[in-house]
Formats: C-alpha cells, structure tokens, sequence
C-alpha cells in the first residue's frame, strides 16, 4: 500500500556535505530526508500542472529547468551569459536586470577543477561552494583561481578549456565514481600551459581581480548509492507521468532507481507527489 510522503512544486534537491552526502526533496513547502529511503520502493507522480519558479504562475511548457517564458525571456538568470559566462555584458549597460548582475556576476567567483566523469574545469559564485560541487556529482574538487566577477571567471574558463574538458558527461558520472586524481597537479599543469594568457588577463584587469589560489585543500565528497546502474535510462515527466522503482543511489541532482534515472533539477515547478510503497 503506497504512503504518500509529500507533494508539491518541485525544486532541486538540497544537500549538505557530511559523508555521504545529506539529501533533501522540496516539495512546495515540504522537505523529505531522501538517504534513509535507499533501497526502498517509492513512486513520484506528476499531477499534470506547471508553476514558474520564479513568478508561479501556471505553465504549460518549462523553460531553462523550470521558468514560463515570459520570465525566461525578461530574466538576467535565464540569459545567455548565464551558460556561458565570457559573454556577460554587465559592463556595457545591457543587462536585463542590473541588480541582479550586481548582486549575482558583480561578485568574488571562483575557477575550480572537479573530478565528476573526469576532470573539468567550472566556475561558482563563492557563495555556492561547495553547493555546485555535489549538485555536479564531483568526487574531488580544488579551488585555483578567485576572481572579481562572473565575467573574467568566464575569461579565464575559457583559456582552461582549451586543454580541459568544462562539461559533465551525466551518464557515465551516474555509471560510479571516476578514479581518484591528484587534482593539485592538474592544477600545476594547466597554470604551467596558460601561464602567458592568464598573465595577460591579470595586466588586463588587474592582480586582485585575477588571484591565483595555492595550497588549497581538495574537497573529497562520497555520495549515498548502493548501485549504479549498468547502462543509464532517463525518466522524463513530459512523456511519462509516473516513475516508480526502488532508490538506489542519489548523486548530483538525480535519483537513482532500479528502473532508471531522473534528474529533479530539470523539472523545476513541477506539481509532483512524492509516495513510498
């Protein structure tokens, strides 16, 4: 007999950085422990309503992982430059919502590597560390550079890119845990082979804008999972309604059932009741 356990708009999952991670559901109001769930059956059903993240109202198509499209089109956090930060364009007076530039891009960033399917290079405002980690599904990550602003931690991103990967291949970082790295040598590494344009943006910007970060502890995180799957399927509300299985695992922002994978981030706004079986 199913127990319902919670239900509402969906939003991404919370953690805290204890061993494993420590994860919660929202649900609207509600917050449901999930690691003392694994290897329990549940059933998460979607009750056919969207709301915006951001303004609530009723939607009937999601955009950028939970806005309608009036917000995805008028909000700063929805723009471009939010994925790829190089083109924030803050200085030039265009922002769509300049207190929330100055409040979220106008602000100390950090240029970090991170072991998730492999090492990549990422960025996070200082204030989501080590928040993006654990929603990345990153074993280890080391701070190497803190920077002024979203924009110059785009700047230096894409120097790095060139010689590392900057994205997460989500199906094999949900396959387990990558080998272990010795992040502080990577570290050495890139800043050896960018030494020239990473110099070049310090006399651009300035020393205190662009600091170079050393003898940083690399951040260890396990996460709560009792299997991976072997081959990696994706649930997706907009074509199925129900997905039930029995939790095997959380990392990043997806569940891990024996019956597949969903990533709760992107269906944001959601209307979902969460039972166990």
């Amino acid at each position: 007999m199913a127990m319902e356990l919670a239900r509402g708009a969906l939003r991404k999952m919370q953690t805290r950085l204890e061993t494993p991670v420590a994860y919660e559901m929202v649900l609207g109001a509600s917050r449901v422990p999930l690691n003392g769930l694994l290897g329990q059956a549940l059933q998460l059903e979607f009750l056919g309503a969207i709301n915006c993240i951001h303004c609530e109202r009723l939607t009937k198509k999601s955009f950028n992982q939970g806005y309608c499209y009036p917000c995805f089109r008028r909000l700063a956090q929805c723009d471009s430059c939010i994925i790829s930060p190089e083109k924030c364009h803050y200085h030039l007076g265009t922002c769509r919502e300049p207190e929330w530039g100055a409040a979220n891009c106008m602000i100390d960033h950090f240029v970090y590597l991170a072991n998730t399917s492999g090492l990549k290079v990422g960025i996070t405002r200082n204030s989501q560390v080590p928040t993006r980690w654990m929603d990345q599904g990153a074993t280890q990550a080391l701070p190497i550079l803190r920077v002024a602003s979203r924009f110059q931690s785009g700047l230096v991103e894409t120097v790095f890119k060139a010689h590392i990967a900057d994205k997460t291949n989500w199906q094999a970082m949900l396959k387990g845990a990558s080998e272990p790295a010795d992040l502080e040598l990577e570290r050495q590494r890139l800043m050896a082979v960018c030494a020239d344009e990473i110099a070049a943006l310090q006399q651009q910007h300035g020393l205190q804008a662009l600091m170079v970060l050393e003898q940083q502890p690399v951040t260890g995180i396990e996460y709560p999972v009792l299997e991976y799957p072997r081959k990696v399927t994706s649930f997706n509300f907009d074509k199925d309604a129900l997905v039930a299985g029995t939790l095997l695992g959380i990392k990043g922002q997806y569940l891990i059932l024996d019956t597949g994978v969903i990533n709760l981030r992107k269906f944001g706004g959601y209307q979902v009741a969460l039972s166990q079986h």
